[in-house]
């Protein structure tokens, strides 16, 4: 088999909960190899659990392909042992606000006169800079000030966040990643590293390209009420209907040709010219669409749909997601085993690629699993070790 593309790619991960971690496991999947930083005391403030197992669930399903350091960052021996591993590594993930890495003496200033081909990337919350610098927030924070939030749910209620962690997850995550690799590819060809900051919120505000299209097009300056853009329920071939059992389909019919074939596939083929109105008779057919919708089962319009090509698909919970055969076919669930030998799921690693197969390595490490092994590469003996863990620097 070929070696994965990173193969051969170090990365120091300092960040903890989601954003971070996630990316570091999306690179540590394609090959490299991600060794994890945690305190001594507890490590990455995802891994407690009420149940006293070494690992949340939280932490299992974004950390597996890692090592684990457990390492007092506040001690100068701590410090120099991330020095040299920095002095070796092309990745360093900073996941803490602002200055904290520089003041802990392991800044990106530090490390390149260590390392100059090093790639060095800040994940916050608000960037680098600017007023909200040294701010604290979440996701749903994020979504709030890039305008994501405001735009998220059904016309005339309240704004709602979901399950999915927009500003963590494609601003953190993969921003993050796609800044890395950029910047990693460049760093192999011309020697020079540099320093990549992430602002989540940035990231979150960057896709919100429909809003804004809008925003120019029809808003007059203001963004289109909530769940009344075009895809968010302005047009009745496009939008989620409730089905005669409380669940709901989704239709996504944006292009004559699907919602013609909905429609005829649903022995309503006077639908075909009522799908794309934007007057004041759109509500009306929506209303007609509802009903429609309304007739059957969620399981009978999944039956009747199943080959038709009209872009309608029934919504369905995670757990039917992780069985149905998309899911299955593709190779997008596989059971993980925890560090105390405890199976749950986990979500394989989603880009297919020539000559490469994702695999699981390493599960997920218990804390300072692998502080050994590392503590070894790097020229420290048994003795040394044993200082290090009685004075508590590991």
């Amino acid at each position: 088999m070929a070696k994965k593309p990173l193969e051969g790619v170090s990365i120091l991960d300092f960040s903890q909960y989601l954003p971070g971690p996630l990316c570091a496991q999306h690179l540590a999947d394609l090959g490299a190899d991600v060794l994890k930083i945690e305190n001594p005391k507890g490590g990455d403030l995802a891994r407690p659990t009420p149940t006293g197992e070494s690992a949340s669930r939280q932490f299992l399903v974004v950390n597996r392909n890692k090592r684990s350091l457990s390492v007092n960052l506040r001690t100068p021996e701590g410090v120099e042992i991330v020095r040299k591993l920095a002095a070796e590594a092309d990745v360093v993930i900073d996941g803490f606000r602002p200055g904290v890495m520089d003041r802990l003496g392991i800044g990106y200033e530090t490390l390149k006169a260590l390392n100059p081909r090093l790639v060095f990337c800040a994940i916050t919350g608000y960037g680098q800079d600017g007023p909200y610098a040294q701010k604290g927030g979440h996701d749903i924070n994020y979504q709030s000030l890039s305008g994501v939030l405001e735009q998220s749910g059904s016309a005339g209620g309240p704004p709602a966040s979901g399950n999915f962690q927009i500003g963590d997850l494609a601003g953190g995550t993969l921003t993050a990643v796609m800044g890395i690799l950029a910047a990693l590819f460049d760093a192999q060809r011309s020697g020079q590293g540099r320093f990549v900051d992430v602002s989540m919120t940035d990231a979150a505000l960057a896709h919100m390209v429909s809003a804004l299209a809008t925003v120019q097009t029809y808003g007059h300056g203001q963004p289109m009420p909530r769940g009344e853009d075009f895809t968010s329920g302005r047009v009745p071939c496009y939008g989620v209907y409730e089905t005669a059992d409380g669940r709901h389909l989704a239709l996504g019919a944006l292009e004559p040709q699907f919602w013609q074939a909905f429609c005829n596939a649903a022995g309503r083929p006077d639908l075909i010219a009522k799908g794309f109105v934007l007057d004041d008779s759109a509500g009306a057919a929506k209303i007609e669409v509802a009903a429609l919708v309304k007739s059957r089962s969620l399981k009978d319009w999944a039956a009747l749909l199943e080959d038709v090509d009209g872009c309608a698909t029934p919504v369905l919970r995670l757990d039917e997601v992780m069985a149905h055969p998309l899911t299955r076919a593709r190779g997008m669930v596989l059971e993980g085993t925890s560090p105390d030998g405890i199976a749950y799921p986990q979500f394989a690693f989603p880009v297919k690629m020539s000559d490469y197969q994702f695999s699981v390595e390493r599960r997920p490490p218990k804390l300072g699993e692998h502080n050994q092994e590392v503590l070894e590469s790097l020229g420290y003996g048994e003795a040394d070790m044993a200082a290090f863990k009685a004075k508590g620097i590991i």
